[in-house]
Formats: structure tokens, C-alpha cells, sequence
């Protein structure tokens, strides 16, 4: 059985998707990118600055679904340039502990929804 999770403090999906999906014990998210969900726009600023966004995103959906960064298997990141790896590892490294850190996948993408720099995918455990 899947259980849909949605919150007001993450952004509202822009297709016909949900923020997430909760199976049994293991959730698995949408995308994440750096929209503001008060004011529905990207946040301004560089790939630190969306980073931040995306993952404070990430991490309102995780919590909504009783869930948490600690509780995180596996990432996808996806980046408009791949050149915005290192300050986006550096960022990534501020939420999640190098020694317990999920397993992540990084890939350069043509584009992201909205002009995105950053978009981040994750499944957790619940």
C-alpha cells in the first residue's frame, strides 16, 4: 500500500506528481529544487545558494513523511554543470555526515525544471 505525503513546506509539484511516496518502510521522493515554497519562486543566488534550498526542501518532505536526512539511503543529484560539483559537495557535506552519508549518484543534466542548478532525489527509510 502507498501512503501520498505532501507539505506546505516544501514546494507544491508542478506536474502530476506527489512530493513523495511512502511504501511499507522506505519513502521515495520527488525532486527536489530551489524553490522558495512561501513564495513559489527560485530562490536567487549561485549553486550554494539553491543547494541550501533544494536540501532544506529534501529535508521538509522527509520530516513530513516522519522521516529524516539520517534516515537517507540513497541520493540522485542532478546538476545543470557538472562544474558546480565541488561547491555543491562541500554544501551536501554540511547536511549529511561523511561517515554515514547515504550512497549518491551525481549527473549533469541539459536542464532543470525552472532553470534549476540543482535538483535532488532521495529514498529513506521511515
Amino acid at each position: 500500500m502507498k501512503h501520498i505525503i505532501h507539505t506546505d513546506s516544501a514546494p507544491a509539484p508542478i506536474g502530476p506528481y506527489n512530493q513523495a511516496v511512502k511504501s511499507g518502510h522506505l519513502l521515495f521522493t520527488s525532486g527536489q529544487i530551489p524553490v522558495d515554497p512561501k513564495t513559489g519562486a527560485m530562490v536567487s543566488g549561485g549553486i550554494r545558494e539553491q543547494a541550501i534550498q533544494t536540501l532544506e526542501n529534501l529535508k521538509a518532505v522527509l520530516e513530513e513523511a516522519g522521516s529524516s536526512l539520517e534516515n537517507v539511503l540513497k541520493t540522485t543529484v542532478f546538476l545543470a554543470d557538472l562544474a558546480d560539483f565541488p561547491a555543491m559537495n562541500t554544501l551536501y557535506a554540511e547536511y549529511f555526515d561523511e561517515e554515514d552519508a547515504p550512497a549518491r549518484s551525481t549527473v549533469q543534466v541539459a536542464a532543470l525544471p525552472k532553470g534549476a542548478l540543482v535538483e535532488i532525489e532521495a529514498i529513506a527509510r521511515c
